[in-house]
């Protein structure tokens, strides 16, 4: 065996032989980046023009020794077009500005504060807005099609030794982000012809914007690649049976237009404990769950195995917190996730994003533990 990180990550995924395991992450805090660049690990230029998959992400994992991040995706543009202006609505007298963002979404935002900025209201809350601002930024257009310099060079990119998704989009995490959850709950019981429509226009969407990646002449797509963030540490912000029946027939459809295009491996995003949603997930084609939280409800891919047999694959898992502690608890996460990895179908991934308070000689330990195993 003589492999690229690219063959072996699908090699692991079809349960088929490989040489050793890819080392694989998903990204950064920005906050991170800045921190090991102030500290002379990385370059400046790196930290400030990282973004997943580009030249500055490549050069960062080489020095820490990770082979490429799972969530490297091209897609078409899913989102509102064109965005709302993002405006500052007041100013408070503790420094922080109430914000409309681009998706509608009414913030608050604080320059000290990292992480997602809080929610205080949402622009979208009934058919009369969805009409008129949202329905109409919804439509497909051969304009959403056009990728960034920085995309088109990933997708014809000869050399490539690592595997490269399709942005499929986004069924319901979107609908979410717009309403709020609190939105979203009412809206089900309120306006249910609104929800139906709104399902269905989105979905819509997102076939054709996959559609039209699939188009595009000498291309290659190791993976579909979804996003939805639709569930919490204790599981679904939407009830299994009424995601079943509105929203899953969209996953369905697009899974099998990946299908006919010879993409089996077909990868989901959520937060979360998914553990309800699951099955209907793989009745839709969905195969692949990332980024496994471990959380507080310790997600791990042997139950899902135990009860879905192969048909279930995994990407993440790893508890991203030990970077934050030492060697010896980085070694622990290792012997805990060895008996997963010899499930197979399983590539171990920090389970989000690393994180500020992570020290850059345990990552880089990590990796070369990995290695070395």
């Amino acid at each position: 065996f003589n492999m690229t990180p690219r063959q072996r990550a699908l090699a692991v995924l079809n349960f088929q032989d490989y040489d050793r395991l890819p080392i694989v992450h998903f990204g950064f805090w920005r906050e991170t980046l800045q921190q090991w660049a102030d500290q002379g690990h990385i370059s400046q230029e790196d930290a400030s023009g990282w973004t997943d998959g580009n030249a500055p992400e490549r050069a960062i994992n080489k020095q820490l020794g990770f082979d490429f991040n799972w969530h490297n995706t091209v897609g078409a543009d899913f989102g509102l077009r064109p965005r709302f202006e993002s405006k500052v609505l007041e100013e408070l007298p503790d420094g922080s500005r109430k914000v409309l963002n681009h998706d509608g979404v009414i913030v608050l935002q604080n320059d000290d504060a990292g992480g997602i900025p809080a929610e205080i209201d949402h622009l979208l809350k009934a058919s009369e807005q969805w009409q008129e601002f949202y329905l109409p930024r919804l439509q497909w257009s051969p304009q959403r099609a056009i990728l960034s310099q920085d995309a088109h060079a990933k997708l014809y990119d000869t050399k490539r030794d690592y595997p490269l998704g399709l942005n499929c989009g986004s069924l319901l995490g979107r609908i979410r982000d717009w309403m709020g959850v609190t939105g979203l709950a009412y809206v089900q019981a309120d306006e249910p012809l609104l929800f139906e429509e709104m399902i269905q226009t989105v979905a819509d969407l997102c076939y054709r914007c996959t559609e039209a990646m699939l188009a595009m002449p000498d291309v290659t797509f190791d993976f579909g690649h979804f996003w939805e963030d639709i569930c919490f540490k204790n599981g679904p912000l939407i009830n299994p049976q009424v995601f079943k029946d509105k929203v899953a027939p969209g996953y369905r459809r697009i899974s099998k237009l990946l299908s006919r295009h010879g993409i089996d491996l077909v990868s989901l995003d959520c937060d979360g404990k998914v553990d309800l949603l699951l099955p209907i997930w793989l009745e839709q084609g969905i195969n692949i769950m990332f980024p496994m939280e471990v959380g507080t409800w310790d997600a791990n891919i042997r139950p899902w195995r135990e009860k879905y047999g192969r048909a279930i694959r995994g990407v993440g898992g790893m508890d991203k917190q030990v970077f934050a502690y030492d060697r010896a608890a980085i070694d622990s996460e290792i012997e805990r996730l060895r008996p997963l990895i010899a499930l197979g179908g399983y590539l171990p991934c920090p389970d989000h994003r690393i994180p500020p308070n992570a020290k850059w000689d345990n990552v880089q330990y990590y990796c070369e533990q990995m290695r070395k195993i």
